[in-house]
């Protein structure tokens, strides 16, 4: 679907890293690792996405770390296109609103690094009916063309979940307020 407007797979794998968790931020050997693509290619990406202001950076030693400019003028249409992409704004309108008892909802995993992934992981936080988000998640995983893996906890029990547990502290994606 992106493919057919933006060309460059190394582009929309650093669109990915850095939208859709605007938290994120790396340096050019750690996202050649993540990626598995030559320095060259993702250098010259970061570098027109700098000079276009939409990503930062500053150094660290001798690594120059990119992030997200999140003052940029596109960033929340460039990040709301990324949800699209990833399948989120599916997950919201189909799961999340029909639910009805849902505080909030929390993106893991590999997406929550900005690392595109067929499987969608997400933390409900809320009295939830099982069988019903289950059957919900069926007609949206059929959808979106990914698989959706989650965790229920209620309010109690959230509040003893520890977040040094994730790799990447999960990304609130949804939340009643």
């Amino acid at each position: 679907m992106i493919e057919t407007l933006i060309s460059s797979k190394t582009r929309i794998k650093l669109l990915l890293k850095f939208f859709l968790n605007s938290n994120n931020s790396s340096y050019l050997r750690n996202l050649e690792s993540e990626f598995g693509e030559s320095t060259n290619s993702i250098r010259i990406e970061l570098n027109r996405m700098e000079n276009a202001g939409m990503l930062q950076s500053f150094l660290k030693g001798n690594k120059k770390i990119f992030s997200a400019n999140t003052k940029h003028p596109l960033f929340g249409d460039i990040h709301n296109i990324i949800l699209k992409y990833v399948g989120i704004d599916h997950i919201i309108d189909k799961v999340v609103t029909r639910l009805g008892k849902v505080d909030r909802v929390y993106l893991a995993g590999d997406l929550s690094k900005g690392l595109d992934s067929k499987i969608i992981d997400l933390i409900f936080i809320g009295d939830i009916d099982k069988q019903y988000l289950i059957n919900l998640i069926e007609k949206v995983e059929k959808m979106i063309s990914r698989k959706i893996r989650y965790l229920i906890y209620s309010e109690v029990e959230f509040k003893d979940v520890e977040w040094s547990d994730f790799e990447i502290e999960p990304l609130m994606v949804w939340n009643k307020d």
